[in-house]
């Protein structure tokens, strides 16, 4: 999926999930884009899964990822699983279980869990960022799965990490830092890097966000001028939700294969169900001693129209990443 990315000049959206009906959203929406696409857990994603009387992220991210290998069978696209922002202190309770899963399902014949991990160790050093990533991607390498690795400071808030009051020099990955970076990790595994250029988690009014896609063409020139065009690095646009088109179309030009896409789908899944309880008031709730009506109160209800509203802005994320129509699902 990567390298046909690469090559053809077009990203995936990846969206984050926590539950069974969000992931149907998600396959839905590459299903009618004819887009292959990535579905992610984050550890707080994993949390909810698990059901908030138990409250693991592992067995949650595992859950999830469970269900969305058996629900992938019924649609003719490729979907990969992946974990988001897993800073260091959860390496061990979140990622070493879920490397381990993989292991176990490796050992029985079967596909990995996750096909790729994230190690959010951005708020280390870099030099300590780059050793704890190198550690785990020897760990990863011979298991088939792929490490993203960051460097630089994504801002805003997601999932309950705050990054809201970071430097502003923090929000700008530097050509040096990419080229640390990619001497560090090349020829130990497969790699993924999200390069920060200005991105904010969450959802701005225009103009708020300053982003500065020139960043990554730059850290792209600093790698291949040493290192040759074969060492052009697989990036990772994080904080799309409220982009400029243009800004999105300009990272496909300089490597970006990836984008998530957390804050818009989570409104897109939202806003049906407030429309569906604004319309339908007197019958979801027992107002002045009435029965409501069962038919309007029923979840299935109102989360039919909340994952048809998710697939309909994830389908847009497709057209906007020009991954629409490339699905390379039965292809050699």
């Amino acid at each position: 999926m990567l390298d046909s990315a690469q090559q053809g000049g077009y990203a995936y959206p990846a969206i984050n999930v926590t539950s069974i009906t969000t992931i149907n959203g998600a396959l839905r929406a590459f299903a009618e884009a004819k887009s292959d696409g990535i579905i992610q857990v984050s550890t707080g994603g994993g949390k909810f899964a698990s059901g908030t009387s138990v409250g693991d992220e592992a067995f949650g991210a595992i859950v999830l990822a469970e269900a969305a290998h058996r629900l992938a069978e019924k649609y003719n696209v490729l979907v990969a699983l992946h974990t988001d922002h897993c800073q260091p202190n959860k390496v061990d309770s979140f990622l070493q279980p879920l490397i381990e899963e993989t292991r176990k399902r490796r050992g029985a014949g079967l596909n990995n869990l996750f096909q790729s991990h994230m190690l959010d160790a951005s708020e280390l050093p870099l030099a300590d960022n780059l050793a704890l990533s190198e550690k785990l991607l020897k760990e990863c390498a011979p298991l088939e799965i792929i490490l993203e690795v960051e460097a630089g400071v994504v801002g805003g808030e997601e999932d309950g990490v705050d990054h809201g009051d970071a430097p502003s020099e923090k929000l700008y990955t530097t050509p040096e830092d990419m080229l640390s970076v990619y001497e560090r990790l090349h020829g130990i595994g497969r790699f993924l890097f999200a390069a920060t250029f200005g991105n904010v988690h969450g959802s701005y009014k225009p103009g708020a966000v300053k982003l500065k896609p020139t960043i990554l063409r730059d850290g792209q020139a600093a790698v291949t001028e040493k290192h040759g065009p074969a060492a052009e690095m697989d990036l990772v646009f994080h904080g799309g939700s409220g982009s400029d088109l243009s800004d999105i179309r300009e990272t496909l030009d300089y490597g970006v294969v990836k984008m998530n896409i957390d804050t818009d789908t989570q409104y897109a899944f939202t806003r049906p169900i407030v429309a569906h309880m604004c319309q339908n008031i007197e019958g979801v709730l027992k107002i002045d001693g009435e029965v409501g009506d069962k038919k309007l109160y029923d979840p299935r209800a109102y989360l039919k129209k909340a994952e048809i509203g998710l697939a309909n802005r994830l389908k847009q994320a497709c057209d906007d990443l020009l991954s629409t129509g490339k699905s390379i699902y039965g292809k050699d």
